[in-house]
């Protein structure tokens, strides 16, 4: 609790939306996998390319704009490095083989998954009560990226619904984790500024006397 009051008072969540966004797109993409018949699905390799360079940059952008708020910021942004990388990879040669797609995909998801844990974790130290259903996102996620990534094991279809699974889990969880980012952001930009600057003073007394 008082981890959770302590980084309340001191900063409030900026740019909530933009995991909203992310998430909207993966659940778009598995939507599109879900659909498409094999025979057209690297076609689709464009259009991914396209949602991870975008959703990639908005990545960085939150996680930058919220380095001093989310203690486990450097995984949103590692992980916005590497969506936005892949999707120009996929926009150089998009003409991969569903194998190398699946299997870049995979290890995409998979981090993304790992950084998804991490940032269930910082949301328990704000004190959210739903953070388990994001830990389990993240882990369901890290399963399916997992499979994925070990693509031998399957063929044709099972591939496809792999990836559609794999891209519903990241969507799920940006979505949900989106919406608890608001509960902070709401619940922190009402604290006034005079309690704010109070805080700050106390902290700068603290360091003064440890310094002393």
């Amino acid at each position: 609790m008082k981890t959770s009051f302590l980084n309340s008072i001191k900063n409030s969540v900026k740019h909530w939306y933009i995991p909203l966004i992310v998430g909207l797109l993966f659940i778009i993409l598995s939507f599109m996998v879900f659909t498409s018949p094999l025979s057209s699905l690297l076609a689709l390799s464009v259009f991914f390319a396209i949602s991870f360079l975008l959703g990639g940059l908005s990545e960085v952008i939150f996680s930058i704009s919220n380095k001093d708020t989310l203690p486990n910021w450097g995984w949103s942004l590692v992980f916005g490095m590497l969506t936005s990388i892949v999707g120009l990879s996929l926009m150089i040669h998009p003409a991969l083989s569903l194998s190398v797609l699946s299997f870049y995909i995979g290890f995409l998801l998979l981090f993304r998954s790992i950084s998804s844990i991490s940032f269930a974790l910082d949301i328990k130290k704000y004190g959210s009560k739903n953070w388990g259903s994001l830990l389990i996102f993240g882990i369901l996620g890290a399963i399916a990226s997992l499979f994925l990534i070990w693509n031998p094991l399957f063929t044709g279809i099972g591939i496809t619904i792999l990836i559609a699974v794999s891209f519903l889990f990241a969507g799920l969880f940006s979505i949900f984790l989106a919406f608890q980012l608001r509960k902070i952001h709401v619940s922190t930009k009402d604290i006034s500024a005079q309690l704010r600057e109070r805080y700050n003073d106390l902290m700068q007394e603290i360091d003064n006397e440890w310094k002393g």
